[in-house]
């Protein structure tokens, strides 16, 4: 809609997707990096689920005065989901054809996994027999049920994971399946009754039945989340202010756990880890996105896809240049498979460890994506010199005893911590350590900062907490299969053996391999690469790396 008509009777900026204005779009400082670039995408044609927009100014004020601000904003909500409702031709707790929204964050610069996200928001008994009607798939109704039970519970009222994981670990148990994603739709359906009753025993009330009740508690919640502690460790750490603000997203959803023609994805148009010009995508099909991107799972690649939704495999290989064109730079996006049909849920600029910096600027100057004056901007806050290709050598009696999925390119040798809460302690200028987790977590972030390189036993290429790391430079490998962690003995096992807390081990960010004990490692310059950049600059390889901007 145009900028005219997203302002409401109360003057509360929100702003629509796709935006229908004929004028230039609202800024990121405005909407969000997130809800900007949704808006650029819909205008080069990418399929996008419509929604509305808080803008950060609502962060801004919610900050200020909380409850003031909420009240201030409800008529424009309710106007904004009035049209949502319109364009969809679906409708909040309706009975014949239910409308139900996500509820995501999104400020000005990108914080990959620090803030909250809430799907299926206005499911309800009347939704529900709305949702099997029109769709006439229980499973996907019974399983959207217990996401939102779930995922609201410990969101928006605060009730630890493991209250719901317990549960869910006993209902696995009781149908002798593996993951949620094996279950029939009535062991689903006994299974979100079972977490109704976890969230009634721990608020001391029943789960929401008012949709619009659901919305603006997630929508106070990742108001929230902009000053949970790992924003806020995130900022520091990246020297961002903390009164930007985040946008909120209210989007329609469209569900990737509608069956096998269904799933959700995380991509990027180039490897993030090195550089090559590879699409690098991790999928699960009947998934919603949050299984992907919250490390808890172990995703398949591209070829999968392929096979379970070609038409929008293809599609997706297709927007890959398409977004680089349009953006400049290589891009990580997060995408739904809703039967058969490829929808995009947000796209940014991928981060990237600095060997791939260095290739993808190199790679797009000679493209024409770049300009060899803007890929030396882009380049300014590397340490060109410090860019070292890292592998292992192979030496007589040790080899591999594990491999899980390479995340971030390079070689770690240090001592194994597996209690995030530790790594302080261990960690020192001379003791790198390596970071052993179950799942990759984002609240870790402090804990990855000082680490050398993070091992997971679950997880995703694509995790929100592997996208940090790499972000970071560290070395990662996840979704090791052979590492099994237990947190009471503070140790692990790893293909049968033994690894105490101060064990050294070895990763290859590279292979996904996994050593106990040290590595022999050679370490040589990406001489070619930096003698591009060095010609750029009219200089030699040599002294590239000195020319480095200073913080």
């Amino acid at each position: 809609m145009s900028r005219a008509s997203s302002k409401t009777t109360s003057q509360i900026p929100v702003y629509r997707i796709p935006f229908q204005g004929e004028e230039r779009l609202p800024s990121k400082e405005a909407v969000g990096s997130k809800a900007h670039n949704l808006m650029r995408m819909a205008r080069r044609g990418l399929s996008i689920p419509p929604g509305f927009v808080l803008g950060t100014e609502v962060c801004r004020a919610y900050m200020a005065s909380p409850e003031t601000t909420l009240a201030g904003i409800s008529p424009s909500i309710a106007e904004a989901m009035h049209w949502l409702e319109s364009a969809t031709g679906t409708f909040l707790g309706d009975a014949k054809r239910p409308l139900l929204v996500s509820v995501r964050s999104g400020a000005a610069i990108s914080m990959p996994g620090m803030m909250e996200t809430i799907l299926n928001i206005g499911l309800n008994d009347t939704a529900l027999g709305g949702l099997l009607r029109s769709r006439g798939n229980p499973r996907l109704a019974y399983d959207c049920k217990r996401r939102l039970i779930q995922q609201y519970g410990e969101v928006v009222a605060g009730i630890p994971a493991a209250s719901f994981d317990d549960v869910v670990a006993l209902h696995l148990a009781a149908t002798g399946t593996v993951a949620t994603d094996e279950m029939s739709s009535a062991e689903l359906a006994a299974l979100a009754d079972s977490l109704a009753e976890v969230y009634t025993g721990v608020v001391g009330q029943a789960f929401p039945a008012d949709p619009r009740a659901q919305l603006d508690g997630a929508i106070r919640a990742v108001l929230d989340s902009w000053m949970s502690p790992r924003a806020i460790a995130y900022r520091k750490l990246h020297d961002i202010p903390d009164d930007l603000g985040t946008a909120v997203i209210v989007q329609a959803m469209v569900f990737g756990n509608a069956g096998s023609a269904s799933g959700s994805g995380v991509g990027f148009t180039r490897n993030p880890g090195d550089g090559e010009n590879d699409l690098y995508v991790d999928y699960l099909a009947n998934a919603q996105g949050e299984d992907v991107v919250a490390g808890r799972r172990r995703a398949a690649g591209l070829d999968e896809l392929l096979r379970l939704a070609p038409a929008a495999a293809s599609a997706l290989i297709a927007a890959a240049p398409l977004l680089e064109a349009e953006f400049g730079d290589m891009q990580d996006f997060e995408f739904t498979v809703a039967d058969g049909r490829l929808y995009f849920l947000q796209c940014r600029s991928g981060k990237r460890m600095p060997l791939a910096a260095l290739r993808i600027a190199v790679d797009q100057v000679a493209e024409g994506l770049l300009t060899p004056s803007a890929a030396l901007e882009r380049l300014a806050e590397l340490d060109l010199a410090a860019i070292a290709i890292r592998r292992v050598v192979p030496r007589d009696g040790m080899g591999a005893v594990a491999t899980g999925m390479p995340a971030g390119s390079g070689v770690a040798v240090g001592r194994i911590v597996f209690d995030p809460e530790r790594v302080a302690g261990v960690a020192g200028p001379d003791k790198p350590v390596i970071l052993a987790r179950q799942n990759a977590e984002t609240a870790d972030i402090a804990a990855m900062a000082l680490s050398a390189g993070l091992l997971t036993a679950e997880g995703a290429r694509t995790s929100h907490a592997a996208v940090v790391a790499r972000q970071m430079g560290k070395v990662c490998v996840v979704g090791c299969a052979a590492l099994e962690i237990d947190p009471v003995a503070n140790s692990a096992v790893v293909s049968g053996h033994r690894v105490q807390e101060g064990d050294t081990v070895s990763i290859d960010g590279t292979t996904g391999s996994v050593y106990l004990g040290a590595v022999d490692v050679a370490t040589e310059r990406p001489d070619a690469l930096l003698d591009v950049v060095a010609s750029w600059r009219g200089t030699t390889s040599a002294t590239v790396g000195k020319r480095r901007k200073r913080p």
